[in-house]
């Protein structure tokens, strides 16, 4: 299906950082998938400086941890309604169950609360008139976000989408976790047009290491929610010299302090049905994450977590 077309410079400057200022934002999580959206919830929650956090969709997912993409989304959406809970915020209004299926076609999207919801945010704007967009951090599979682009593409000039997926553009493999599990939603977000701040895993967030004794030195036994972070790593993972990538905080971390993740802009690349890229520079500009500060980002995450009192 054809997309309409933002200018060049329209794009450019929609994808500039939101330095300094606080942004209204949705977040779309397969929140169960493994331990790490929920660090990035957290984050996003507990910096009303910097987010005004509109909606939280639950996103679908397909491994050990679930019988299959609805069943992923379900067990993500009540894993949204724990942390919540934890962070003493009401879930009315504002966590939303999202696809159960992933896209089987381009033109065909998968119709969910989440999907309704974001067109909704989008369309309706700033409820004080300001021309700002609506920041979509995705952190997990695509589908909830390309169904809305589908089903009503004019959301393309009223948001700006953060994702964590896909490698490094010139990696040699695009697979990874949430991008393999819809291919096609992930081939629509990088040729719809839509402003696009780009965030590979490999050679980029795989620097947001943690270990077991870092998590017990910095959270064991600091509160609730603190605690709870820890106990989920810990029953994740484990063993000789073991650490763990807390990848999903870089989303929010690119909108909290656009230097802790440096980006540039570049052509969106081509996804191809094999899961490699092919760079085309003619092709429509996306800012793309090439480095993370780690200790800045993780900082920060352990800071607020931390300092959090119910």
């Amino acid at each position: 299906m054809e997309f309409p077309r933002m200018s060049v410079e329209a794009l450019e400057a929609r994808l500039e950082p939101p330095k300094g200022r606080k942004v209204r934002a949705v977040l779309d999580t397969d929140t169960y998938n493994e331990i790490d959206d929920q660090f990035a919830l957290a984050q996003m929650i507990l910096s009303p400086d910097t987010f005004d956090v509109k909606a939280i969709h639950a996103a679908p997912f397909h491994n050990k941890r679930s019988d299959g993409p609805a069943d992923g989304m379900q067990k993500s959406y009540e894993e949204i309604l724990r942390l919540l809970e934890f962070l003493g915020v009401s879930p009315e209004g504002l966590a939303f169950k999202g696809s159960t299926e992933y896209m089987s076609k381009r033109d065909e999207p998968v119709k969910s609360e989440s999907v309704d919801n974001l067109i909704k945010l989008a369309m309706d704007g700033d409820p004080d008139g300001n021309d700002d967009p609506l920041y979509v951090l995705a952190i997990g599979a695509i589908t909830n976000v390309s169904s809305a682009i589908v089903a009503e593409p004019k959301i393309m000039e009223k948001i700006v989408l953060v994702w964590l997926g896909g490698n490094e553009h010139h990696w040699d493999s695009a697979a990874e976790f949430n991008l393999k599990q819809d291919r096609i939603a992930s081939q629509i977000v990088f040729d719809c047009g839509v402003p696009l701040v780009h965030i590979p895993c490999q050679k980029v967030t795989t620097h947001l290491l943690t270990t077991i004794p870092e998590l017990e030195f910095y959270l064991k036994d600091k509160g609730p929610l603190a605690h709870y972070l820890y106990e989920i790593v810990r029953e994740y993972g484990g063993g000789y010299a073991w650490s763990k990538v807390i990848w999903d905080v870089s989303a929010p971390s690119w909108v909290i302090n656009p230097d802790w993740v440096p980006t540039k802009l570049d052509a969106s690349p081509i996804l191809n049905d094999d899961l490699t890229y092919t760079i085309d520079p003619s092709r429509h500009p996306v800012r793309v994450a090439y480095r993370i500060n780690r200790d800045a980002v993780l900082g920060d995450v352990f800071r607020k977590v931390t300092g959090f009192k119910k």
